[in-house]
């Protein structure tokens, strides 16, 4: 099930607006975008843009037992994962942000995960993850630092537009957090 395709006026309604966390206590994974997008924000789901490869990606690492849609983003929550994003603020790129706010944004998800417990955060993007937490020689991958109490993974940004991974490439990192969310090796 999808959501119909936003119009120019949805896109540009939605820069005044928010996504709501995908968010509850205890969950095994927290995935953290960047910020959301027009598009995402305009049908009211997380990855939402066609071009993302985020949905595809969970179920091929074998987060997810079927390809879910945006729509279903709420759902995930029965398998023990959540959404949110570093800004709330909806802009066309994530260029648009500013360093204050990623900054902010990254002391806004420690209070998040010190709230909601969850046993990894798992950041999607490497240069959002260094500028929040001002770690410029961070890589993919598990981090040395917690996020709150959290274990803190770091994956490529599964976005369309990040061509310096491929889907297969996507997957591989996304199943070694996956073995470490369900209990199994450390790295």
């Amino acid at each position: 099930m999808s959501s119909p395709r936003p119009d120019v006026a949805a896109l540009r309604r939605a820069r005044r607006r928010t996504l709501r966390d995908v968010i509850a206590p205890g969950l095994r994974v927290l995935f953290c975008g960047i910020n959301p997008g027009l598009y995402s924000t305009a049908i009211g789901h997380h990855f939402g843009r066609p071009g993302n490869r985020f949905w595809k990606t969970l179920h091929l690492s074998g987060f997810t037992p079927r390809l879910f849609s945006p729509s279903e983003d709420v759902t995930l929550l029965d398998l023990g994962i959540g959404i949110t994003n570093l800004c709330r603020r909806t802009t066309a790129s994530a260029d648009e942000l500013t360093a204050d706010e990623i900054e902010r944004g990254g002391r806004e998800l420690v209070a998040k995960v010190v709230r909601y417990r969850p046993r990894v955060v798992a950041i999607l993007g490497i240069g959002a993850y260094r500028a929040a937490f001002r770690r410029p020689e961070a890589s993919i991958g598990r981090q040395d630092a917690p996020t709150g109490e959290a274990l803190t993974w770091v994956l490529p940004n599964p976005s369309g537009l990040n061509a310096h991974y491929r889907i297969e490439d996507l997957v591989h990192h996304f199943r070694m957090l996956r073995a470490v969310a369900e209990g199994g090796h450390r790295d």
